[in-house]
């Protein structure tokens, strides 16, 4: 009886290991990654302003994160994009990020893994130096993490966007006092490769 109870103890005991971790992106994350993207946010997730942000654009230097299960399985993401969110009243372009997106496997929500991810890219951000996060979310959510639209009010999306969701968090006191404009995608490109023409 003694070796059932120590069984029955052991399945039920707190975990030795945390339920999930946050960790940097790598390549071998891609194809999960993208799977879970399709998953959580559908087959027209290519048609948001956001996305024309960041088409052919590489994650803004180390502020591509995921979240792992105990066995490494990628069970969130997000990812930061640099950006020029307008420009100053002297008319110098305004450096910021853009967050997005952010996802988490449907089997895991409700477990606080979304807000880790959020935080652990503040966090990130703010170690690298960067004034400034806007995104395009639910102010509801990302409101307990600083983000307001009253910040990027003076901004534009490329394309159709909800002005209530569209968001900034200061990481510097003041980064977008007087930013106003377009949001214009600033990252580093990567090139597609040419298509042949089949003659």
């Amino acid at each position: 009886m003694a070796a059932v109870l120590d069984v029955v103890r052991a399945l039920f005991a707190p975990a030795s290991t945390p339920a999930f971790v946050i960790d940097r992106e790598t390549p071998a994350d891609v194809v999960a990654r993208e799977a879970l993207l399709d998953r959580a946010l559908g087959a027209d997730r290519s048609k948001k302003s956001s996305e024309k942000v960041r088409k052919d654009r590489f994650p803004a230097q180390g502020l591509a994160l995921v979240a792992r299960d105990r066995v490494g399985h990628v069970i969130g993401t997000v990812r930061l994009w640099n950006i020029e969110a307008g420009v100053s009243r002297e008319g110098q372009p305004v450096d910021a990020l853009l967050l997005g997106p952010l996802a988490v496997d449907a089997a895991r929500e409700g477990k606080g893994i979304g807000s880790a991810l959020v935080r652990a890219a503040i966090v990130e951000a703010k170690k690298r130096g960067h004034g400034a996060i806007l995104l395009v979310g639910d102010a509801s959510y990302y409101e307990r993490f600083g983000f307001f639209a009253k910040k990027a009010r003076h901004l534009v999306m490329p394309g159709p966007f909800a002005r209530e969701r569209f968001l900034a968090l200061e990481l510097k006191a003041g980064w977008l006092h007087d930013a106003a404009g377009m949001i214009v995608a600033s990252g580093r490109k990567f090139s597609r490769p040419a298509q042949r023409t089949v003659v």
